[in-house]
């Protein structure tokens, strides 16, 4: 544990972020696998409501740092795929 004030001030105030992080994160992660479990049931209409669901929540982790961009990309890339595949 931090001994000077400032640190321990910093310890509690980076704590508290993890923990806000990790929230936000299993969140994500919580939408990613409705869809996941939508189209692995078949339901298209299910997967893809699932899917516009999630997009704009993969996107804020993005702005709030998160999650690099490239990683939001590729989770939407593989959701859309799996979604359209369903469609066929």
């Amino acid at each position: 544990m931090a001994n000077i004030k400032s640190a321990r001030k910093r310890a509690r105030q980076a704590e508290k972020t993890r923990q806000h992080n990790m929230g936000l994160r299993s969140l994500m992660r919580t939408k990613i696998k409705t869809v996941v479990k939508a189209c692995d049931a078949g339901d298209k209409d299910a997967a893809a409501a699932a899917y516009k669901d999630a997009v704009p929540v993969i996107d804020k982790m993005i702005n709030k740092g998160i999650v690099p961009k490239n990683k939001a990309a590729r989770h939407k890339s593989r959701l859309n795929k799996r979604v359209k595949a369903l469609a066929v």
